[in-house]
């Protein structure tokens, strides 16, 4: 996959992220857009080894990484400074807000592997079925990964849904942004209006 592409689409998608960012930056040089959304973490070239570890919540949600470990991700930057995220939603959040920043390697959970955690394999490598019946994370229409093509074949085969490259799975994340934004908001705000309730007693 192009790299140059991922930027493109990445920066149509974040046009509305990053306007004003001049003007921020001369305000408050070292909170501006985007330069808020930096990762916060240390330049690391070896950032998917023990990933869970280095980074445990997701930036973007606050959602624990090793809890959706099958659908994390790790996005490498060419300066080494890595973003690790609980899923392409979030992943297509980090991409739009650092479009100063070239990804040079992006991870996912290999759900064709088996154990407790899954590994990470590289988007390139990787077959994602969307739309399936498998629940999807922070999104309603599920994007799954698979480091095998057989693997996401017999996934498909039993959960339906439609094969497709990391770039496609990318173009779909950021079309169902808003939908899935609308929804996580509605939740979120169900979730605060019961715990004051049951704190009212």
């Amino acid at each position: 996959m192009d790299r140059r592409e991922v930027l493109k689409l990445s920066l149509l998608a974040g046009v509305g992220l990053v306007a004003g960012q001049a003007n921020a930056q001369q305000t408050c040089p070292g909170d501006g857009t985007p330069n808020q959304f930096i990762p916060k973490k240390p330049a690391d070239p070896l950032a998917n080894e023990n990933d869970i570890e280095k980074y445990q919540k997701c930036p973007y949600c606050g959602m624990d990484r090793k809890q959706y470990h099958h659908s994390r991700m790790l996005i490498q930057y060419s300066d080494d400074i890595a973003d690790g995220t609980c899923s392409l939603h979030c992943a297509a959040i980090s991409l739009s807000l650092n479009v100063d920043r070239e990804p040079k390697t992006m991870w996912v959970g290999d759900n064709a592997a088996a154990g407790d955690v899954k590994p990470l394999v590289e988007v390139d490598k990787a077959s994602f079925l969307i739309g399936s019946k498998i629940p999807g994370v922070m999104t309603a229409n599920s994007k799954v990964a698979y480091g095998t093509e057989d693997a996401a074949k017999a996934a498909q085969a039993a959960q339906g849904g439609e094969l497709v490259k990391f770039d496609q799975a990318l173009l779909t994340a950021y079309t169902d942004m808003s939908k899935d934004v609308a929804r996580i908001r509605k939740n979120r705000a169900e979730r605060k209006r019961k715990m004051m309730e049951q704190q009212k007693g």
